[in-house]
């Protein structure tokens, strides 16, 4: 018993630590998925880059190439963060510090406030990312997507609003897990795509 304690991310006392957060076969083929659509944003890095290297003015090239390199890194990311839970762990810092501070009550208004902001910069950081692409986004409007869902997913999860909780894990098909897989689905396609998009162009 005192082995699985020091496994699960969110330990019997309800509080985080540092371990596997979500040990259940779900859990794991969400980070296998994960890993896969780095693999293949990998790919679709390798295929770019390789073009920008054969035709060093193809500005569109080095684009695609830089991007594919941030989609490989966020994947990691959220591949890691699936069972280490670090949402979680920042729900219990600012739990602890409204606890501290006296302003626990009215933790709602925060929360609404919190994801309020956070939707802002997310649509901002896509719109920027889709300016900047602008040239190339057909071509990778499907990852831009997948990315924006699962930015999304994960902050909401971190706000942690029980009423949002409670629809995410309902039912013998949870919505979580459709959103999770759902925009990793769209990440990984578009990375697959890439080579048939680099035969054409």
């Amino acid at each position: 018993m005192a082995f699985l304690s020091i496994l699960l991310a969110t330990g019997s006392d309800g509080r985080w630590h540092p371990g596997i957060g979500d040990p259940s076969i779900m859990g794991w083929v969400t980070v296998g998925a994960y890993f896969l659509a780095a693999l293949l944003s990998l790919r679709a890095l390798l295929l770019h880059r390789e073009r920008a290297r054969l035709r060093p003015e193809a500005r569109d090239e080095r684009l695609l190439t830089w991007f594919w390199v941030f989609v490989v890194c966020a994947m990691l990311f959220f591949g890691l963060n699936k069972q280490l839970d670090l949402q979680t762990w920042f729900t219990e810092v600012g739990r602890d510090l409204a606890k501290r501070d006296g302003w626990y009550e009215g933790r709602r208004r925060y929360q609404a406030a919190f994801i309020a902001t956070i939707a802002l910069i997310g649509f901002a950081g896509t719109t920027g990312l889709a300016v900047l692409l602008r040239s190339v986004l057909g071509r990778v409007v499907g990852a831009l997507v997948g990315l924006g869902a699962l930015a999304t997913f994960v902050v909401v999860r971190a706000a942690s609003f029980h009423h949002i909780d409670i629809l995410l894990g309902r039912g013998t098909i949870r919505l979580n897990w459709v959103l999770e897989l759902g925009g990793i689905a769209w990440i990984a396609v578009s990375a697959w795509r890439q080579k048939r998009d680099h035969a054409r162009v």
